[in-house]
């Protein structure tokens, strides 16, 4: 199997995981990998990601010119420019997930922080994420804040792997659809749970930061 196909089949098994337990919803949301020869496989337009289908895939080179599949999400530019701010990013996921638009409703805990540092693998699997202000859906300057924050956060020492845009949900990049996938779960995850908690649970104390910081490595 080739790794066009390998990533291939990788997105629509994450895809279809993700929609099954309700981290996605309808034709919300969309995913991307970035190949070994600078090319890009994203989902569709208006697909949904539980009903993906590898040979539908659109398949982007690296100009932007997408070469197969069905029509790119129009979140194409977004995916690029993170791509491209992220040497290391491999994949990056976007979802609507219910409360981490909730979160942005109702107010986030800063716009540098959207959620504090609750539990220990939120401080180690996901790290700091602030927020894009509201963009329409597809807006190519929400594409340029993000890179902005990305660019800004990694010369501050800080990388980020994470951003919640405003009023639409989260965009989360790793290595692997998987990891990516992991980072998206904890981030909603955490985000129930500070709502759950009345917006008032108290963060880790630096103590307990500096600890994560010296054993795991945790970037905060």
């Amino acid at each position: 199997m080739s790794a066009h196909s390998e990533a291939a089949d990788e997105i629509c098994r994450v895809g279809r995981s993700l929609f099954e337990r309700g981290y996605v919803h309808a034709t919300a949301g969309n995913i991307s990998v970035r190949l070994t020869d600078g090319s890009f496989l994203i989902t569709p337009t208006d697909a949904c990601m539980g009903h993906l289908h590898p040979e539908r895939l659109a398949w982007v080179g690296a100009d932007g010119q997408q070469l197969a599949g069905d029509r790119a999400s129009k979140t194409l530019s977004l995916h690029r420019r993170i791509y491209g701010a992220a040497p290391e990013a491999g994949c990056v996921i976007h979802t609507h997930s219910t409360h981490l638009v909730a979160l942005t409703l109702q107010g986030v805990w800063s716009p540098d922080d959207i959620l504090p540092p609750i539990t220990p693998y939120f401080v180690m699997k996901v790290g700091h994420v602030p927020l894009v202000p509201y963009h329409r859906p597809g807006d190519p300057m929400a594409a340029e804040t993000v890179a902005q924050f990305i660019a800004q956060r990694a010369a501050a020492g800080a990388p980020i792997r994470a951003v919640m845009l405003d009023r639409l949900g989260p965009n989360v990049w790793h290595r692997t659809p998987a990891e990516a996938s992991a980072v998206l779960e904890e981030l909603e995850e955490t985000a129930r749970l500070w709502l759950m908690g009345g917006r008032a649970l108290q963060p880790l104390d630096a103590a307990a930061i500096d600890e994560l910081r010296t054993t795991f490595g945790a970037v905060w």
